[in-house]
């Protein structure tokens, strides 16, 4: 008798998510490719629709090439099912009993419940998978420190700035200034040259002793890395040809306007990020894109309980397995790396999933890579990492939290008030972190902030070991939605796919 095929489902289609796709289906895996959005290829390939296709649509794109080829494998292989816009909302552990699976050692079993079809759409369809292995390759999104006039029209994440102008070729502004920290700004610089922005400048809030001491020691761990230079030379090279100021030591610590952004103040910083007084200048501008790095998307991991690092990333071990031994991660979800960390991982991840060998030939390469690109990732957090000293530049009427309208005086107001040691009695209290987002752009500056209160007052900072990483449900679900996945609704017939089974 034969072995029953080894299902893996993939969520998340970005560079990580295409390669465990790929590596999964080498070995024989069926399976189950799932991303949220209506394309492939995550926030680094970012595209233009099928439907407006563009003859240049690699020169906003590295590697656009290695993403079609991947894509087009993909499609035709019958062995793979892709499904877009499909939002996987909750994960259940069973036993492996439950499961049907012929591991009767107590392993555990998944159930990803998922609704698929358009995100604003009021009729989606529902679906459960239940698969051998699951690889989360669900990225992360920008962390943007807030600052006095962060919330008018016209500031802008430096990620959502770049996926306008690559995936729908709009100009945030006529006159844009970039802001934050890490290698990201110089990509976003091009994207919006590209659009047809005038870039005013791009300003990294390390200082050049802070960039000296992450990138310099052990010059040789960087010989693996070349290609990276060669990006950075054609950054440069843009730079050049577009007249666009690079600063290092410089902020924007303010955006001014009405009814939108008409100005903007930088100011130099110290090395804790800290605003040095009487360096402010302001400047005309009609938009800021701000990023000071990267939040892993951790609602899955977090849901599945997935065991997380002390930098609060998704913990695995040589082969992407994470605590739980069904299910495995890759990308940034894991730490920030970039693409080619990410590709390597995605490599290793779904290899492992679909039952591979970690000391197969086909997967040292990638082993290699990983290990490269991961020493170049705790570089870049040496490097750009926040420093402590950016609360400096808030002023008591800076929101913190935009949900639900919480500005900085008063979170430190009702902190001091409460004498609270606990980060969930302080979001009751607060209601900072507790509106429609649950804390996914606030949640960590947040809890940042009441530590540094609670600190201050002569105690611990928090104390009660909550983070703001976990969250009731992980995506937002309309209460129509949810009430349908009751037992005894009528279910919806899922799409065609291997691992589907009627919900309910």
């Amino acid at each position: 008798m034969s072995a029953r095929q080894r299902e893996v489902v993939v969520v998340g289609a970005g560079p990580a998510g295409l390669q465990a796709a790929l590596a999964a289906r080498a070995l024989g895996a069926a399976v189950t490719l799932l991303d949220a959005s209506d394309e492939l290829g995550g926030q680094y390939w970012r595209h233009l629709p099928a439907s407006r296709p563009s003859e240049a649509e690699a020169s906003l794109h590295h590697g656009f090439e290695r993403f079609v080829a991947m894509r087009a494998a993909l499609d035709t292989d019958d062995g793979c099912t892709v499904i877009t816009e499909a939002q996987v909302w909750a994960i259940d552990v069973d036993r492996a009993a439950d499961h049907g699976s012929d591991d009767t050692s107590g392993a555990t079993g998944l159930r990803l419940h998922v609704l698929v079809g358009p995100p604003d759409g009021a009729d989606r369809t529902p679906l459960t998978l239940r698969p051998d292995a699951l690889v989360l390759a669900t990225g992360a999104h920008d962390r943007t420190l807030p600052f006095p006039g962060w919330d008018l029209p016209g500031v802008f994440s430096a990620g959502a700035a770049q996926a306008l102008a690559k995936g729908e070729r709009v100009a945030v502004g006529q006159r844009v200034v970039v802001a934050g920290a890490g290698p990201f700004l110089l990509p976003v610089a091009a994207s919006l040259t590209a659009t047809g922005s005038r870039v005013l400048g791009v300003y990294e809030a390390t200082t050049v002793g802070g960039l000296a001491r992450g990138w310099l020691p052990k010059p040789w761990q960087l010989l693996g890395v070349t290609g990276k230079a060669g990006e950075l030379l054609g950054y440069v090279g843009g730079h050049l040809r577009h007249r666009i100021p690079y600063r290092v030591g410089h902020a924007v610590v303010a955006a001014h306007g009405t009814d939108r952004v008409e100005r903007v103040t930088i100011a130099a910083v110290d090395a804790d990020w800290s605003p040095i007084p009487g360096t402010e200048r302001t400047i005309d501008a009609d938009a800021v894109c701000v990023s000071h790095g990267f939040t892993p998307r951790l609602e899955l991991p977090v849901a599945v309980g997935c065991a997380l690092t002390e930098a609060r990333f998704v913990q695995v071990d040589a082969e992407q397995r994470t605590s739980v031994p069904t299910v495995f991660a890759a990308g940034e979800i894991t730490g920030i790396g970039g693409v080619d960390a990410a590709l390597a991982e995605g490599a290793i991840a779904g290899h492992a999933a679909a039952g591979g060998l970690p000391g197969a030939s086909g997967i040292r390469a990638a082993v290699s890579r990983r290990d490269t690109f991961l020493a170049f990732a705790d570089r870049l957090e040496r490097a750009h990492g926040i420093r402590a000293g950016w609360s400096d530049w808030l002023d008591d009427d800076t929101t913190i939290c935009r949900c639900e309208e919480v500005d900085y005086g008063s979170l430190r107001a009702t902190a001091t008030a409460t004498c609270a040691t606990g980060l969930r009695s302080l979001k009751l209290s607060t209601r900072a972190g507790l509106g429609i987002c649950q804390g996914r752009m606030c949640g960590r500056t947040v809890e940042e902030l009441l530590h540094r209160v609670a600190s201050e007052s002569g105690g611990d900072g928090l104390i009660d070991g909550v983070s703001s990483d976990r969250r009731p449900i992980a995506s937002p679900l309309r209460i129509g939605e949810l009430a349908a996945q009751a037992p005894g609704h009528p279910p919806h017939e899922p799409p065609s796919t291997p691992t589907a089974e009627h919900p309910g």
